[in-house]
């Protein structure tokens, strides 16, 4: 069958190429087409657009380049058509991916939803198109099931594929050691900066990160750098410090780090299922009354998905004024050298882990892909 998949940034890139693989192993006769990223490219098929180029965050972000974000549209609506797909598979990324379930419904392309929206933190008016235009959602989160049951909409929870990235990313049993002198890194133990994978975010977060350096001077601070965002571009944001950057090595610098301080996100379930305490800071632009607006908006307790999976505060969340130098330095201060407040957190992420289910999810949803189509 021929299978036409968009994602749009780096943890689409990651889930989509694990689902690729599984789907390979499900339909010996699989082609791809697809939006995606290098890891996607490495299962093979034809890649259309990098997600370094349709990565477009924030209002002002959105409105400088609309011609870009247009001209992309038409590219993947023409591009549908030429490819005649069996199913569109979409990969979160609500902004441009439910303007294209519309148009491949409208066109007679079945479509499925890999990886709901979090329209349960807001826009949650969202929910008439998915219902409207996607013939079938797949999600990972149990707390999803019951949103949509809310709505009417039945969807189908197969467990979390971050699981599976994680039990099977390459270099899991690498020494401290290996790590750093592959890294040209210290022997200092690390503290790991995760301040996620757009320029956007990253040069309100960063800075504020590495405010903090000064106050550890027995550990060595590094950067997960994200593969899209160029060395020349964190060396002028991290300009004065001595702070150092791996590329495409998150998991890898994670495992050997003591705590990590990390952006909202994605980013937060995976520090937390390698076992590493964290602090999440959270930044977001246009100042207070922006922020105020947001949060009135905001529909969800948390804005880390460690919390809202546990529906609790499992990890401490600094958002926007608290997000500072004296706050991050005194909460990363508990979870490096108070020993009982770090042990708790690293019991409740047990509990995280036995929530989310198992491995072998993406081959749960590539079966229910295939199966679906082959009716």
């Amino acid at each position: 069958m021929k299978y036409y998949i968009v994602a749009g940034e780096a943890s689409g890139d990651l889930h989509a190429s694990n689902l690729m693989k599984e789907l390979k192993s499900q339909d010996s006769k699989a082609q791809f087409r697809f939006w995606g990223g290098d890891l996607m490219q490495a299962q093979g098929g034809e890649l259309v657009k990098h997600y370094r180029e349709t990565a477009f965050m924030g209002f002002i972000t959105v409105l400088k380049n609309l011609k870009k974000i247009k001209a992309n549209f038409s590219l993947c609506e023409k591009d549908l058509l030429e490819y005649k797909p069996d199913v569109l598979i979409l990969v979160d990324y609500p902004g441009f991916n439910l303007r294209m379930a519309k148009f491949a419904k409208a066109n007679g392309i079945r479509v499925h939803y890999y990886i709901s929206p979090k329209i349960w933190a807001w826009k949650e008016g969202r929910v008439k198109k998915i219902k409207a235009y996607v013939d079938r959602m797949f999600t990972i989160f149990p707390f999803e099931t019951e949103f949509y049951k809310k709505h009417n909409y039945e969807v189908s929870f197969g467990g979390n594929p971050l699981l599976d990235a994680i039990e099977n990313r390459p270099n899991k049993n690498e020494s401290f050691e290996h790590f750093t002198q592959k890294n040209d890194l210290s022997d200092q133990p690390i503290i790991a900066l995760l301040a996620g994978s757009r320029k956007q975010e990253i040069e309100r977060v960063l800075p504020v990160m590495l405010d903090v350096v000064t106050n550890f001077p027995d550990y060595q601070f590094v950067v997960a750098a994200a593969p899209s965002i160029t060395k020349e571009f964190y060396a002028q944001v991290a300009a004065g410090t001595n702070v150092k950057f791996v590329y495409a090595q998150t998991y890898d610098l994670l495992q050997q780090s003591k705590a990590a301080l990390v952006t909202s996100g994605t980013a937060t379930l995976e520090t937390a299922l390698l076992h590493i305490p964290q602090v999440v800071c959270y930044l977001t632009g246009g100042g207070r009354l922006l922020f105020a607006i947001g949060k009135r908006l905001l529909k969800v307790k948390y804005i880390s998905l460690v919390n809202l999976v546990m529906d609790k505060l499992i990890v401490k969340e600094l958002i926007q004024h608290t997000c500072n130098k004296d706050m991050i330095a005194q909460e990363l201060s508990k979870i490096l050298f108070d020993k009982k407040y770090r042990n708790q957190m690293l019991a409740n992420y047990k509990l995280l882990h036995e929530k989310l289910g198992g491995a072998g999810a993406s081959a749960r949803f590539a079966k229910m892909i295939v199966e679906d189509l082959q009716k």
